[in-house]
């Protein structure tokens, strides 16, 4: 009798025991799972505030910052002049935020090439050569090249330049023009990694002519506060016009951005951005 007693007092017992066990498992899996829930939707929450449908889409722009005023570094190392106001108004047109970056002029072609830069402008000719690897938007852009010379030159022509050291930016239509005048591997042609060296040499009268285009052959006559020097226009020379460049294939892209030149032209944003820059269009 005792031990049934005991028995049955034992089974009470445990069966309280696993009850409040079962109470507290029960407790602490609700805390458990709301903890987790939280956690979700704060994730959630951050996802959307990086992502959602008013996020803005960044560009990655690269330039070669040694051309003004297309365009230079500016006063906090990023790139400021016309072409940087171009692709600002542009990417305000497509509500993009901007990614300025100097890159340097060959290192842009690869950065475009291999996509680490969305956007490359940076006074950029468009050529058939250029066009077999990169795709351009509509040409923003006249140019021609200029031959800047000391003013007791003789320089009247690019045929001129003959027998003259001619200094010129690597890689560009200036460079080209020169090297089919003095002859490819000629002695007398001086390349250089930017225009302003070039025109730096030809103040200190290490080469006797630079061969650029004309927007910032003319703006170094402005605002260098050099005397002494003309520019020289040889009307044989063909035309030329600037793109901005995106990688091959990206039609997407492409459109968007002849989009914003489109629009930027017609509402009158490209003649005040230009007029800055250069004065009013001849």
């Amino acid at each position: 009798m005792y031990r049934k007693k005991l028995k049955t007092k034992w089974l009470t017992f445990i069966t309280m025991v696993i009850f409040t066990a079962m109470m507290v498992t029960a407790c602490g899996g609700s805390q458990s799972n709301t903890g987790s829930q939280s956690s979700g939707g704060d994730q959630k929450a951050a996802q959307g505030n990086g992502s959602g449908a008013g996020a803005k889409k960044t560009i990655h722009v690269g330039t070669d910052a040694a051309y003004p005023p297309f365009e230079k570094q500016g006063p906090d190392g990023v790139p400021v002049g016309f072409d940087m106001d171009i692709i600002k108004a542009v990417a305000k047109v497509n509500n993009w935020d901007v990614d300025l970056k100097h890159t340097g002029w060959d290192p842009l072609f690869e950065a475009i090439k291999t996509g680490t830069r969305d956007v490359g402008i940076s006074a950029i000719t468009i050529k058939p050569d250029r066009q077999k690897l990169y795709d351009f938007s509509e040409p923003y852009f006249d140019a021609y090249q200029l031959i800047m010379v000391p003013e007791d030159s003789k320089v009247t022509k690019a045929e001129d330049l003959k027998g003259l050291r001619v200094g010129v930016q690597n890689g560009t239509t200036g460079a080209d023009l020169a090297e089919k005048i003095l002859g490819k591997g000629s002695p007398n042609l001086k390349g250089y990694d930017d225009t302003p060296s070039a025109v730096e040499d030809l103040y200190a009268k290490r080469v006797d002519a630079v061969v650029a285009d004309n927007g910032v052959l003319n703006d170094y006559l402005r605002t260098s506060g050099k005397k002494g020097f003309k520019v020289v226009k040889d009307p044989k020379v063909q035309p030329e016009q600037y793109g901005i460049m995106v990688k091959k294939g990206n039609k997407e892209l492409l459109d968007a951005i002849n989009n914003g030149l489109k629009t930027i032209k017609q509402n009158g944003t490209y003649d005040q951005i230009y007029k800055q820059y250069f004065g009013e269009q001849k």
